[in-house]
């Protein structure tokens, strides 16, 4: 162990304790944090008789970008057991949802000595693939070791990650000589992973696998009928996976919006489960101004509700909720969480709307704005201009869904190249 890994592994050993305090202080609001914590230890037992090929996904984001890739290696490699790996219980459910017993499910390991080393003699992994950019020096080193291939893929790296892990990086090039390839969507992100002490033989363009996003015929079909029900309100407004701080802006967009749009409907959907009572609150206290709320887990059908506001407070029904909009907000870009995916919404023709910290999706939110899928606003008075043309333009959304399509095929295919890259080091 080189000495930069051993000072990188003792700091994780004194935070460790800390690591645990916070597990369980997230799950006072989601007891899933606390449940199967052995897992992250190292304590797994996989049943299968088939060798395995790891595939590590952070959480919802990471699991439903890789599903395409999933898919192909299912069908890839039949003689083999695909193992998926996330860090909340959010992207546990997830996967359940999205394979149930096609793959196999565990926590991913802390990254500790120890922890890895009991990890990887109990999987006996044969291949890992890290989906985006997750770089962990004790883990990719074990898989040197043992002679696992390693590959980085729909790897990114914007120019704040980058120069965070400039900071350290005499480590982080240490920890990049153990991968085998990394396939990253841009130039810009090549360029940075070369700064950080990544070869040119290791890296290759191949562009964002979240362009292969099949949409779900189900979920779709969901949303209309949620559409058909909403029949006393004419247009819908989706705004999708809202952080803290962002909900009290958008209820105050909503409020000017209604001016205009009376029947306006607001599908207001928080990231995380654990504050869905908390956003609900904050919308009960526009009761006064005569908006009302109702939660989307407490509701059988919209026949026979005259609602304002629709809290989406369920997992795995972004998809229908998109089908049922006219335009949608993308959260996380109010504040400087850096965005999440818009391509979901913009595959079912419909327009979307950020605030300016997208930084996230910097490779593809220029291609997107370009195109005029996506519209970027810098400020609060912006995005208020921006969704009340976008609701007053419907007339155009028939040639948006064309313009939007083609889009999509055009960058599609990108898990054809990867599995190609994957054959060759495995």
């Amino acid at each position: 162990m080189s000495f930069r890994r051993l000072l990188y592994s003792l700091l994780l050993y004194l935070i460790f304790p800390f690591v645990i305090f916070r597990l369980f202080w997230r799950s006072r609001s989601n007891p899933a944090y606390r449940q199967r914590i052995f897992e992250r230890m190292g304590f797994v037992n996989i049943e299968s008789d088939k060798p395995i090929i790891w595939l590590h996904a952070v959480s919802v984001g990471e699991t439903v970008a890789a599903q395409p890739l999933i898919e192909s290696l299912i069908l890839q490699y039949p003689n083999h057991k695909i193992l998926v790996t996330t860090t909340t219980p959010t992207g546990s459910d997830r996967v359940n949802a999205l394979f149930g017993d096609r793959v196999a499910h565990v926590y991913f390991p802390y990254d500790l000595p120890d922890v890895v080393s009991r990890f990887i003699k109990r999987v006996k992994p044969q291949l890992l693939i890290v989906i985006e950019t997750e770089i962990w020096p004790n883990l990719y080193a074990a898989c040197h070791k043992n002679n696992i291939p390693l590959a980085l893929v729909n790897a990114r790296l914007s120019q704040r990650s980058a120069d965070k892990y400039l900071k350290i990086k005499s480590l982080v090039a240490e920890t990049l000589t153990n991968i085998n390839f990394i396939a990253v969507r841009s130039f810009a992100d090549k360029e940075r992973f070369k700064a950080l002490g990544a070869s040119d033989d290791q890296l290759s363009i191949v562009g964002n696998i979240k362009f292969d996003f099949e949409v779900s015929k189900k979920q779709v079909e969901q949303g209309r009928q949620w559409r058909k029900q909403l029949q006393h309100n004419k247009q819908v407004w989706v705004v999708a996976s809202t952080h803290a701080g962002e909900d009290e802006k958008i209820l105050a967009f909503y409020k000017s919006l209604q001016k205009q749009f009376p029947t306006l409907l607001l599908v207001l959907i928080p990231r995380h489960p654990e504050r869905f009572d908390d956003v609900f609150q904050l919308c009960m206290t526009l009761d006064n101004d005569n908006i009302k709320t109702v939660r989307h887990s407490q509701t059988n059908d919209y026949q026979n509700i005259q609602t304002n506001i629709i809290l989406g407070d369920s997992m795995g029904e972004m998809e229908s909720w998109f089908a049922t909009a006219d335009v949608v907000f993308m959260g996380g870009s109010l504040v400087e969480v850096g965005g999440h995916n818009p391509l979901e919404a913009i595959a079912q023709g419909v327009p979307v709307v950020s605030g300016p910290h997208m930084f996230n999706f910097d490779d593809i939110a220029g291609q997107l704005s370009e195109e005029g899928l996506l519209f970027v606003c810098e400020s609060d008075k912006k995005i208020e201009e921006t969704i009340t043309k976008l609701l007053e333009q419907q007339t155009d959304l028939a040639i948006f869904e064309m313009k939007a399509k083609a889009f999509m095929q055009q960058h599609r295919g990108v898990t054809a190249r990867l599995i190609r890259l994957l054959i060759d080091i495995f």
